[in-house]
């Protein structure tokens, strides 16, 4: 007893008392944490009961729950005409205090990225995503924007990417999402985004190089390069490079390669074992849809690992990920006979909604996210 004294734990009528210093707060989702104002820390566990919990139910009629300047939740009380950081619903928690499983235990296949990201405040990071107006792009620039993240929709479809934003907005009005334009078979148009990213002045936290488009059949882009290699590989190895300043400026920082197991099913060197350039940028002649997607992902993984290497004492880190096997997506519409085996597949392959935790997987991308002090 004497020692919890000592540390400011003394015993009182109730164990759900909290100790002198402390305070209990509310996640934007609806999770308990408490802030000890003596040390400037917070922590999930209640200090005296080490309990979790979470409010349970919707605010009480007439309350509203808004966000400050420093993405600190408070709430409104319209009929009294005040406001308050206080969560009315915290009277009525419910414990939520399980064994602390092990991440092997915790999440399987049929894990989504809101599962993954519960409890996490992600205000005042920015991210972007490429390709995001539709399958695992979307859900992903969905799950970050709804946890308080400035989501950045980099898409070559304008009108797409706009619709993609108002879904969002249509879950959370408050949420930060927009769209820009990115053409990642165009060089130039990468070069104009890189421009007008850094014009808002805006850190860069995250860049998940999500676009990808696969079984298209041979063609050229307008810097004489095919669309495969340029879309899945070469537009995003430019686009790091022209935003690793602002990466490594924003550290700790993340860059995301979504690849795919299919890499194994390919070779990009020689008789000799020399890379092979011709093999990247094939002929019409030597192409063949399938085999370009697979050799991309595998630029897409040596890439990763290398920018990885170089980039990683600087606080900025890279993985490439899997996302899974024939997901059904839009990636599949260039061939029908690519869209009935992804048909056939859907019953025995994930949802897009749990194939979108892949981003969330990465070295845990988000874990030095948590709650800081505020």
């Amino acid at each position: 007893m004497a020692a919890l004294k000592y540390a400011g734990l003394e015993d009182t009528d109730s164990e759900e008392e909290l100790p002198p210093g402390w305070e209990e707060r509310t996640t934007k989702d609806g999770w308990v944490y408490y802030a000890n104002h003596l040390e400037e820390k917070t922590q999930w566990d209640h200090p005296k009961s080490g309990k979790r919990k979470r409010v349970a139910g919707d605010l009480p009629y007439g309350w509203e729950q808004e966000t400050d300047e420093n993405g600190q939740v408070y709430f409104v009380d319209h009929i009294n005409k005040r406001t308050t950081y206080l969560d009315p619903r915290l009277a009525f928690t419910v414990e939520d205090n399980p064994m602390k499983p092990t991440t092997r235990q915790r999440y399987d296949g049929n894990s989504t990225a809101m599962e993954i990201l519960q409890g996490r405040d992600l205000s005042r990071k920015v991210v972007i995503i490429t390709g995001a107006n539709s399958g695992i792009g979307f859900e992903t620039a969905k799950s970050l924007a709804l946890h308080g993240a400035h989501v950045i929709l980099a898409c070559r479809n304008m009108l797409r990417a706009n619709e993609a934003v108002q879904r969002i907005l249509e879950e959370w009005h408050k949420a930060k999402v927009e769209a820009m334009t990115l053409d990642l078979a165009s060089l130039r148009s990468v070069e104009h985004f890189a421009e007008e990213f850094k014009s808002k002045n805006l850190p860069l936290h995250v860049l998940i190089c999500n676009a990808a488009i696969f079984g298209a059949p041979w063609s050229l882009t307008e810097d004489d390069l095919e669309s495969t290699f340029q879309v899945n590989h070469l537009g995003h190895f430019y686009l790091v490079r022209l935003l690793g300043d602002i990466l490594r400026h924003s550290s700790p920082a993340r860059v995301v390669v979504l690849s795919s197991e299919s890499h194994r099913f390919s070779e990009i060197k020689d008789s000799s074992g020399k890379l092979d350039f011709c093999l990247l940028s094939p002929s019409k002649k030597e192409f063949w849809a399938m085999v370009a997607y697979n050799r991309s992902k595998l630029c897409n993984i040596l890439f990763s690992n290398e920018l990885n290497r170089h980039l990683s004492p600087h606080g900025v880190t890279s993985n490439a990920v899997h996302p899974g096997n024939m997901i059904y997506s839009s990636i599949h519409r260039n061939w029908w006979v690519y869209t009935l085996l992804f048909t056939l597949a859907r019953p025995f392959t994930k949802s897009m909604v749990s194939e979108c935790v892949a981003p969330f997987y990465t070295s845990s991308v988000f874990k030095p996210w948590g709650w800081s002090y505020k």
